[in-house]
């Protein structure tokens, strides 16, 4: 479509730019390298095809590149552009930088990551798409096509952005990607809207932590051919979550696939309290008007989620502890002798928890609390508090202030004493800490 060096022009900057490499192609269009005069940066230009560069498209752009990224992890369209000589238009839009790889490629097992950076993956997704919700838009199209991470860290971007329209309008053709549409789309009875996104996004994490469908067990495989007709009856007319606790007809089928072996072994490794926004998204959360996870909840149980690390100290693989709110053991575990490593089979060794609230952490050698943690607001963009060892015992473990205010220590005993900024104090069973924003801690061992 475009020669290399080929000029286009910046419609609001009145710039000029030069097309380089093709990067890809969608339904929609192509995607470019683009180097804008007068930037030392480059961008991704996305030009549409014959028939999706409309006056409707060109004004939908208009509104959000005036409106603004809600969210930085948005690859959020800056500019519109046009190529003299050339008919139709596109807009210029963040390259996506190195280093970010398709969700599709963890859920396909091609990329690993730990579970603590896929907990900050699904915080940061449920968080973006909580910022674009606030602003009375809807994302339409949600799935793991539309999502970049960085395996290393769990940072998220998010793509395909001008499919992005004001909440339950009707104007778009968009509907969704098929496995992730609500039942109610895909029963052509709603269009997409915050509320579609909601289902969308619970599918989106289900698939991060699961590997596999949540509706799809063995009433979904039992279709003779799977075509548009079976997967509106399994998804649309008949939906039926596969660890429904009160029908067990759409169970996960062992060695049917690999998705379905995926969701056998995963759905024990996920804590009790995961299991139970699942639970709820998929079943209470499938009728259109039902009660369905919202982005807060998400948000606030994967952080529960990455504070829920525990080290196998045979093995060295992470584990997710389950424990209630008040950081004990769940009962099934203590029935059973205690939770047992996913991998190893060896018997966990619970360390000190930190409860904050009805928050619990799981202390480590290397856990840091933010500001999220310590006072009540979401904020992860500066450590407030880290764990230390004593220099001559290692065993002892303390907690260091790294905030500007002191903090109050309450021993059982009724003992206080004041906890100075870069001073740490030994954590102790029962020891309570009090950071002066109204968030209180006690210590678990």
């Amino acid at each position: 479509m475009f020669a290399p060096g080929q000029v286009v022009q910046l419609a609001a900057s009145r710039t000029a730019g030069r097309v380089g490499e093709l990067l890809g192609e969608g339904g929609q269009g192509s995607v470019h390298v683009v180097t804008v005069d007068g930037s030392p940066e480059q961008y991704a230009l996305k030009w549409y095809f014959p028939g999706f560069a409309t006056e409707a498209q060109w004004n939908a752009l208009r509104a959000l590149i005036t409106r603004g990224s809600p969210s930085p992890a948005f690859l959020w369209p800056l500019d519109l552009v046009t190529a003299p000589g050339t008919p139709g238009f596109g807009y210029l839009m963040p390259l996506r930088p190195d280093g970010f790889t398709g969700m599709v490629d963890l859920v396909r097992g091609r990329v690993d990551t730990g579970f603590r950076q896929l907990a900050i993956t699904g915080r940061d997704l449920a968080h973006s798409f909580l910022l674009l919700h606030s602003e009375g838009l809807c994302y339409r199209d949600i799935s793991f096509g539309n999502v970049f991470l960085r395996p290393e860290t769990g940072a998220v971007l998010i793509c395909d952005v001008d499919n992005v329209g004001v909440d339950g309008a009707t104007s778009s053709t968009v509907r969704g990607t098929p496995y992730f549409m609500a039942p109610e789309i895909v029963r052509g009875e709603a269009v997409p809207s915050t509320l579609t996104d909601l289902f969308s996004l619970a599918v989106l994490l289900y698939y991060a932590f699961l590997l596999g469908h949540p509706l799809e067990g063995a009433s979904a495989l039992a279709h003779e051919v799977w075509d548009v007709d079976a997967m509106t009856d399994a998804f649309g007319v008949r939906p039926t979550f596969v660890f429904d606790p009160a029908d067990d007809g759409n169970r996960p089928v062992s060695g049917a696939s690999v998705e379905q072996d995926n969701m056998l072994a995963c759905w024990p490794v996920c804590p009790s309290f995961l299991r139970s926004l699942f639970v709820r998204a998929f079943t209470a959360g499938l009728a259109a008007d039902g009660d369905r996870v919202r982005e807060s909840e998400w948000r606030k149980a994967m952080v529960r989620l990455h504070d829920s690390v525990v080290f196998c100290a045979s093995c060295g693989r992470e584990n997710l502890a389950d424990i209630d709110d008040d950081g004990q053991p769940v009962g099934p575990v203590v029935a059973s002798g205690g939770q047992r490593c996913w991998s190893c089979g060896t018997p966990l060794t619970l360390p000190p928890r930190l409860v904050l609230g009805s928050h619990p952490v799981v202390l480590a050698h290397d856990t840091v609390l933010h500001g999220y943690h310590l006072a009540g607001r979401y904020d992860f963009s500066s450590p407030a508090a880290e764990i230390t060892r004593h220099p001559a015992d290692p065993d002892l473990w303390g907690l260091r202030n790294l905030t500007a205010a002191p903090w109050l220590a309450r021993e059982p005993s009724g003992r206080e004493s004041h906890i100075a900024p870069g001073r740490a104090v030994a954590l102790t069973e029962g020891l309570t800490l009090g950071f002066g924003s109204g968030v209180t801690g006690v210590v678990r061992t």
